[in-house]
């Protein structure tokens, strides 16, 4: 399951049952008997990557272990217009009270992976990473770094307590550059990398010359990434090259041939259309 806390994620699922259905579900409860058995048929209504099959199966076993959850695509297929991704079959009332929350989940993490695709897609001929950022909804982050890995891409940082990162409020408070990653380094195992966030050529310079181990160019243009990039590997060949700052799929590949190693980019998780996904109950049958 691409590597996902399953425990963590069953906890989390809990609380979110909870915040919808928190004493019963009163629609199913006063209009359906109890022992009534159906099937969900789910399907996508326009074609996307599909991401979020497991989560959706564990959804409906928290709600009732005895529904039954079958997937018909693969985890990161593409899936066209039309295309029936699973069936939840058993108790009526149990598949409407997990509904809402599996296709939510599904229809935010089959967009997220949708759009990294498309952007993995256009560096598939170049050596070079897309990864994602910290521009996370709030107690979705795991998840959604999850669909950015099914749709192709990797992960950067997972929070402020896996990686040094010093960006240009640490470089204001603490002096400058070259304080920022001398203070970093004797206070960090020597296993830990240092990256520094910069915005021009003299930043490049200092950076360059106080050992980070990371480089972002932040906000530059091609044309200045591209000098960047060929001084960044005259001087420290072995230090990563990381390009971040309004990156769109327009001007991915342009940024991308300037020879940087990894570009990251915010909007594949904070500006994102869910896939369209709904669930019709098909094959309706008494116990």
């Amino acid at each position: 399951m691409f590597d996902l806390n399953v425990t963590l994620l069953k906890n989390q699922i809990a609380a979110w049952l909870q915040e919808d259905i928190a004493t019963g579900d009163i629609s199913s409860m006063a209009t359906i008997p109890a022992d009534h058995q159906s099937k969900g048929i789910l399907h996508v209504k326009e074609t996307g990557v599909v991401s979020g099959l497991p989560i959706a199966q564990l959804v409906f076993s928290e709600v009732d272990p005895e529904l039954t959850f079958k997937p018909y695509v693969e985890e990161g297929s593409l899936a066209i217009l039309g295309t029936v991704i699973a069936e939840v079959s058993g108790r009526t009332r149990s598949i409407l009270a997990g509904e809402r929350l599996a296709l939510n989940l599904l229809q935010r993490l089959s967009g997220i992976a949708t759009k990294t695709r498309s952007f993995v897609e256009v560096l598939d001929d170049l050596p070079v990473r897309l990864v994602d950022t910290r521009k996370t909804t709030p107690g979705l982050r795991v998840l959604e770094k999850y669909a950015i890995r099914v749709g192709g891409g990797f992960n950067h940082r997972f929070g402020l307590y896996d990686a040094v990162m010093i960006k240009d409020n640490h470089i204001k408070a603490s002096g400058g550059i070259t304080n920022a990653i001398h203070s970093a380094r004797i206070r960090i195992p020597h296993t830990m990398k240092i990256e520094v966030e910069t915005e021009n050529m003299a930043q490049v310079e200092e950076a360059l010359e106080a050992g980070a181990d990371i480089i972002m160019l932040d906000n530059m243009s091609p044309s200045d990434m591209t000098i960047a990039v060929r001084r960044i590997k005259e001087v420290a060949n072995h230090v990563i090259v990381e390009a971040s700052g309004g990156i769109s799929l327009q001007t991915l590949r342009g940024i991308a041939l300037t020879g940087v190693d990894v570009i990251s980019v915010g909007s594949l998780t904070h500006s994102i259309r869910s896939l369209d996904i709904s669930l019709d109950l098909n094959e309706r049958k008494e116990s």
